[in-house]
């Protein structure tokens, strides 16, 4: 079997460190899809019956997709260390789909976003109007630091008080925001490691080829 030399080796240890990197950068993705599954302020918001579901499923896409890349990351590096054609090009194939699948979450959640708000703002105003004393509209309340509605609101809020479906879409805006900024980051870590895994695979290609 041909070894690689000179630049192409400094390609396969680039790709191994890369790889460790993707694994890393799935554990935070993993980590920020459970930290919105679990965080008791989201979970208060949004545990009560008739919740839309609609947030929560985009989590537990989140949640799949860390541990996916965690995985994808540890077969890329043993791809790279054994000089593995079958394993690197198993690698690519993997990254073009996961990077193919976040393309079109992201599409769908950026589409969607404004839906997701306002399911969340119909289901708050419909509890809220049925009785504005409940334990979840508490939560809603002491969680948002809001009060009432924008046709309901209360009588004398604090000054720095909002009505809650102004604080609905700011405390949703900043959760999806932090879901978008690490899908662009997990985007361009993953172009670097599809063009580095060609590259090093058509390498021990040719290295065979010439033995």
């Amino acid at each position: 079997m041909g070894k690689l030399e000179g630049g192409m080796k400094c390609v396969k240890y680039l790709l191994f460190v890369f790889n460790f990197i993707f694994w890393l950068m799935g554990s935070l993705v993993l980590a920020v899809g459970l930290w919105l599954r679990f965080d008791p302020e989201t979970v208060s918001l949004l545990n009560g019956d008739g919740a839309p579901d609609t947030f929560f499923i985009g989590v537990y896409i989140l949640i799949g997709a860390g541990s996916l890349v965690m995985l994808v990351g540890f077969f890329g590096c043993c791809g790279a260390v054994r000089e593995s054609q079958c394993l690197l090009g198993s690698f690519f194939a993997c990254l073009l789909i996961i990077f193919g699948a976040e393309v079109a979450a992201g599409v769908f959640g950026f589409l969607n976003k404004d839906k997701i708000i306002k399911d969340v703002q119909n289901f708050y105003t419909t509890t809220y109007d049925n009785n504005n004393n409940g334990t979840l509209i508490t939560s809603y309340q002491k969680v948002l630091k809001c009060c009432g509605t924008k046709t309901s609101p209360c009588t004398d809020p604090p000054s720095d008080t909002t009505n809650c479906e102004v604080g609905i879409e700011e405390f949703f805006n900043s959760k999806l925001y932090i879901i978008g900024y690490v899908g662009i980051g997990i985007a361009g870590v993953m172009i670097i490691g599809m063009i580095f895994s060609m590259v090093l695979c058509c390498a021990i290609r040719n290295s065979r080829e010439v033995i």
